[in-house]
């Protein structure tokens, strides 16, 4: 296989959302303790995570960054060879080029300090790319305007060696991958709490933004029930296309 193996790991609500006010009911503590505790089961060598996402809990908001005096160069992938040692790492996608990093490694507490790997677009800034040289960022463009997710997988494993990747969100991001056959087990932690609020994020969302789609079928590989009436739901994509009843 010329990519990484992808698992999609998320915590959500019994109706699927994936944020709101259900991480803070007292219920959803165990679960939110398992699902943290159970990202090691998976030996993954990164974390990929869409930009709402990292605005949320990484990145320490966008940045507009001069052209004045940035050294030009030219859209081509760059890899930091230093942290190739590092051995875990962050996927930022961030296709316009806009998140603001303070350092090129990620720490967070219980987990492996992490370099970060920009994953961009042909419509970053050439002034972004110098900015991230400066920082010692790595970065890999895939796609003109929109992530082509399989050539970023494809460079994740070349440039890399990332053989294992937990897919973390969004939605949107989540569905992305999924459309194109790309995620290869879905993981879900489910918390024994409803949140009903019809704003918040699911697991899986499509995005006009997005080509169109068409559901897509899996097969549940294992139901193991896990502390405070928690649920963990492991599903494989299911080979065959999805067929209308009836078809």
């Amino acid at each position: 296989m010329d990519r990484p193996f992808v698992v999609c790991h998320m915590l959500t609500s019994l109706d699927g959302k994936i944020d709101g006010e259900f991480f803070s009911a007292p219920e959803a503590l165990p679960a939110r303790t398992e699902y943290a505790a159970l990202r090691s089961f998976y030996h993954c060598q990164a974390t990929l995570y869409g930009t709402t996402t990292l605005l949320r809990c990484y990145a320490k908001g966008t940045i507009s960054v001069s052209p004045e005096h940035a050294e030009t160069y030219p859209k081509e992938d760059y890899v930091n060879k230093e942290s190739l040692g590092t051995g875990y790492f962050i996927v930022s996608v961030d296709p316009e080029g806009v998140l603001k990093w303070s350092s090129n490694v990620l720490a967070k507490k219980g987990r492996p300090a992490a370099h970060i790997i920009e994953a961009l677009t042909e419509r970053a800034a050439p002034s972004y790319l110098c900015y991230l040289r400066r920082l010692g960022i790595s970065y890999v463009f895939a796609g003109k305007a929109r992530l082509d997710c399989a050539l970023l997988l494809q460079k994740l494993r070349a440039y890399f060696d990332i053989r294992r990747l937990m897919l973390a969100g969004g939605g949107t991001m989540n569905w992305s991958f999924l459309q194109e056959g790309l995620i290869d087990e879905l993981s879900l932690v489910i918390a024994p709490v409803a949140d009903g609020n019809t704003t918040s994020v699911s697991i899986l969302e499509w995005s006009d933004l997005l080509p169109p789609h068409k559901p897509v079928a899996f097969t549940l590989k294992e139901a193991k029930p896990l502390d405070g009436d928690s649920l963990w739901l492991r599903y494989s994509a299911a080979p065959h296309e999805w067929k209308e009843e009836g078809s």
